[in-house]
């Protein structure tokens, strides 16, 4: 056995408890579930296939953000070394909302690429206004916004009999709709249930189904914070934009179309109506509603200036 003189004593003791703290900081540090790598891009639909259920994405921009010093984030889509990823759909209902030739946003997890947790279409009458309508998996791994300015928030409660290391089944998903700043719907979903809100006097509305999906384990009885991937859960949402949404701004405001006004007038006004929420599998018809009073008036006034010059 080794002597060790008893000036070093001291200092091995202090060493040791120095280890032992770092150890219980690392501890606290890691969350229970470790986040798999997300990889978040855009590009155009190459080729879909049900027959093996994939999806490739050819010339994909890559998601990314640079902070500066002083913390304001700058995130856009660059060219990634890749001429095509391809990667299995999240949910069969990829082959009906897209097709070749679209363009989409997808996330995919573990990689570029290989599997894919969400795909969005993306939708906008011009580039710089790219707005997703249609999207299968999981709505809060892409960057890119609603049509509509709808958003959606989403908490999974776990079905505690059904775990496996960071992640349990899904017994349920609470799903909030907010248009703008408001919250305007609040619904709680069972697998395979879904709901339409179109309480805006815009002719739009929004429909999301909860497939399915996992909830974090971590709010389980028993729980030890296992170290694991995320939870993902599978929604197919639909979104119809508001009427005349793609003629918005086209005209400066010395509009010299009539038609194009109305349209311009029509689009601009929304009201808050009914809660708008509908129950079922299927979007419900979107509310036609009267015409607002804006609306009449300016036909009133075209109306008018029309039987002056053809005086």
């Amino acid at each position: 056995m080794v002597d060790v003189p008893e000036w070093v004593k001291p200092v091995m003791k202090q060493i040791l408890i120095f280890a032992i703290l770092v150890a219980l900081l690392c501890c606290v540090a890691v969350p229970a579930g470790a986040v798999l790598q997300e990889v978040t891009v855009k590009g155009s639909i190459a080729t879909i296939s049900q027959t093996t259920n994939t999806m490739t994405i050819e010339n994909p921009l890559q998601y990314g953000c640079k902070y500066s010093s002083t913390g304001t984030a700058d995130c856009t889509f660059k060219p990634m070394d890749k001429s095509a990823l391809t990667g299995t759909v999240p949910d069969p209902a990829a082959f009906t909302l897209f097709k070749t030739g679209d363009t989409v946003v997808a996330t995919s997890i573990g990689g570029a690429g290989e599997t894919w947790v969400t795909i969005g279409k993306v939708y906008g009458p011009r580039p710089n206004e790219e707005y997703v309508n249609s999207l299968v998996g999981d709505f809060s791994t892409i960057p890119s916004p609603f049509v509509g300015d709808y958003s959606l928030l989403a908490t999974t409660m776990p079905d505690c009999s059904q775990c496996t290391g960071s992640t349990c089944v899904a017994s349920s998903s609470d799903v909030k709709i907010r248009s703008g700043s408001l919250s305007v719907a609040d619904k709680n979903l069972k697998p395979g249930e879904s709901f339409t809100y179109n309480g805006r006097n815009d002719g739009s509305s929004i429909t999301v189904t909860f497939v399915s999906g996992q909830a974090t384990s971590e709010t389980c009885a028993g729980s030890t914070g296992v170290v694991g991937p995320q939870a993902i859960s599978d929604y197919v949402v639909t979104v119809v934009p508001p009427i005349g949404y793609e003629q918005v701004n086209i005209r400066t405001a010395t509009t010299t179309r009539p038609d194009e006004a109305i349209t311009l007038i029509a689009s601009a006004t929304t009201e808050a109506g009914s809660t708008g929420v509908t129950d079922g599998t299927t979007p419900s018809p979107t509310k036609s509603g009267s015409l607002p009073v804006a609306v009449i008036g300016a036909l009133g006034v075209l109306a008018l200036a029309g039987s002056r010059l053809k005086r």
